[in-house]
């Protein structure tokens, strides 16, 4: 019985992301697999993501992934989306013109050009860096301060169309959505696997979240 499928399809930063689960979770069997029976049939799926969207969505197509985490979904287990792994569990997104597997309703835009600070400092896209989250009340902020610290590497942030669906926001400067959930599917824009002690903790909460 596989505890925890962490979703190999070629890219995402998926051994640092399966050696932070298993620190916070050293008796579940977690494993890395790209092979669609194996993660359908775990308890928990986390996917994590990296690089560009046309490039993430062709090899999930190609692999059949996108049926996967569909079903996944629909079977009510507990999933985790992390990076682009947020991303694109919207409908569409501006890098490369691509669709996305449309769980979430809402584009995925790219921050602007020409951003300052409230000092006047111009600000770099990819936003990347230590930023503050604000956060709600789902089971996976347990024990996390407001507005502590995560780790983000991103130019791209999500839009969705229902207020509902969010869960976090942080500034950059203006603030933009870093977290959405609806039912067994959460998904952050930041990296819990590089947020040190409040990265962990979210993993946790997710190890031990039983969605209703």
């Amino acid at each position: 019985m596989v505890d925890i499928a962490v979703v190999d399809y070629g890219m995402g930063n998926l051994r640092s992301v399966q050696q932070a689960v298993r620190k916070v979770a050293p008796g579940a069997n977690i494993i890395v697999t790209g092979e669609p029976d194996v993660i359908a049939s775990a308890a928990r799926v986390v996917f994590p993501g990296q690089g560009a969207a046309p490039d993430c969505m062709r090899e999930i197509r190609a692999r059949h992934l996108d049926r996967v985490i569909a079903g996944v979904v629909s079977e009510g287990k507990p999933f985790l989306g992390i990076c682009m792994g947020l991303q694109v569990l919207f409908e569409h997104s501006e890098e490369g013109d691509t669709p996305c597997l449309g769980l979430f309703q809402g584009p995925v835009k790219r921050f602007a050009s020409g951003l300052h600070d409230a000092q006047g400092s111009k600000l770099k896209v990819p936003h990347m860096g230590w930023n503050q989250v604000h956060h709600g009340d789902h089971p996976l902020w347990a024990g996390i301060p407001q507005d502590a610290r995560f780790y983000f590497v991103h130019s791209y942030h999500v839009q969705p169309a229902d207020a509902g669906l969010v869960q976090a926001t942080s500034d950059y400067p203006q603030p933009f959505v870093c977290a959405a959930a609806r039912d067994n599917l959460f998904a952050v824009q930041f990296h819990p696997e590089k947020s040190a002690a409040a990265g962990l903790k979210l993993l946790q909460n997710f190890v031990n979240w039983n969605p209703v």
